[in-house]
């Protein structure tokens, strides 16, 4: 009978810590910026990338990982510390232009989990193998790039291509991380006197970037003056020209109009012009015109020139 009674509590013993364990293992919750893989025996199976309260087999039959939907960043060539001080890694940043200088190039990565499954289950390390695939994108842009461009200018370019690449990189490894983004922190040079000349030779192009911008400034202000003078010399002269234009037509027609009283009585007409003529000519002269018996017009035209009537004496007083 105690052997009995013994197997039996082992039994309700066993079953009790059963009942515990199904209890505590059979229901997860996932939070809304999670994702969830339900393995069952060591396989990968359903997905949940949907939040609240789920159920599950219990232990051991299936165990639920849980992963961040969230973005996260890799720093390759440098450690930030909580206290907000930073680990520098040289030999890690340490890589060579295609013109043959040495650089210190560290950066950032910005990814995300794309498939659970992927992650969890196509490699043991998957954080490693992105480093590692950093660290080849970098060094193979950085090794087809000028140290001027490094330097200065073509980083924006330099960060684009390595993207790409390590983009490429990490499809090609399938293990469901997708690159969101890379970010270039420093480019520098490790010797201090190449460094220094370097930044001479930045400043230099800033200085000669300035002094162009000036020069095309002021040119584009003088173009600005010369095209308004332009165009005030040629409004000035359309308006001589329609004012010219306007004066000769009426002069045409004043012309016009004299040859046809010409043509209608042609002595008169001509000797009508004669007379304004000479009052044009000698504004203060005085015109007689006499006429003989017979009736001829202008035989004796004698001109004298007006003079003013002297004053007589005491004419004032008067």
């Amino acid at each position: 009978m105690s052997t009995k009674r013994t197997l039996l509590t082992i039994a309700l013993g066993l079953f009790a810590i059963f009942a515990i364990i199904a209890a505590f293992t059979t229901w997860y919750t996932v939070d809304e910026s999670e994702q969830a893989v339900v393995v069952t025996f060591g396989k990968s199976g359903e997905t949940i990338t949907e939040s609240g309260l789920h159920f599950k087999l219990p232990w051991p039959m299936q165990k639920v990982e849980v992963l961040s939907k969230e973005t996260f960043s890799l720093e390759f060539g440098y450690k930030e510390r909580s206290q907000g001080d930073m680990e520098l890694y040289p030999s890690e940043t340490k890589m060579i232009t295609g013109d043959e200088f040495f650089v210190l190039t560290d950066l950032v990565v910005q990814w995300k989990i794309t498939d659970p499954k992927k992650y969890l289950f196509n490699s043991e390390e998957p954080k490693e193998l992105l480093h590692s695939a950093t660290s080849s994108a970098i060094r193979s842009i950085i090794g087809n790039s000028k140290i001027d461009a490094a330097l200065t200018d073509g980083k924006s370019e330099i960060e684009s291509k390595t993207r790409e690449l390590l983009s490429q990189l990490m499809e090609k490894y399938d293990v469901g991380i997708s690159i969101l983004g890379v970010k270039l922190q420093d480019v520098e040079l490790p010797n201090e006197e190449v460094r220094a000349a370097f930044t001479a030779v930045t400043d230099a192009r800033e200085t000669k970037s300035t002094k162009i911008n000036q020069a095309d400034k002021y040119r584009n202000q003088r173009i600005s003056e010369v095209q308004g003078e332009i165009a005030a010399i040629k409004s000035k002269a359309e308006g001589q020209k329609v004012a010219r234009i306007e004066q000769a037509v009426g002069d045409v027609a004043v012309f016009k109009q004299l040859y046809n009283e010409y043509k209608g009585n042609q002595a008169i007409t001509r000797e009508r012009l004669v007379l304004e003529t000479l009052e044009t000519v000698l504004p203060q002269a005085q015109i007689y015109i006499m006429n003989d018996d017979e009736g001829s017009t202008m035989k004796y035209l004698p001109i004298q020139p007006a003079t003013p009537k002297p004053k007589e004496e005491g004419s004032d007083s008067q």
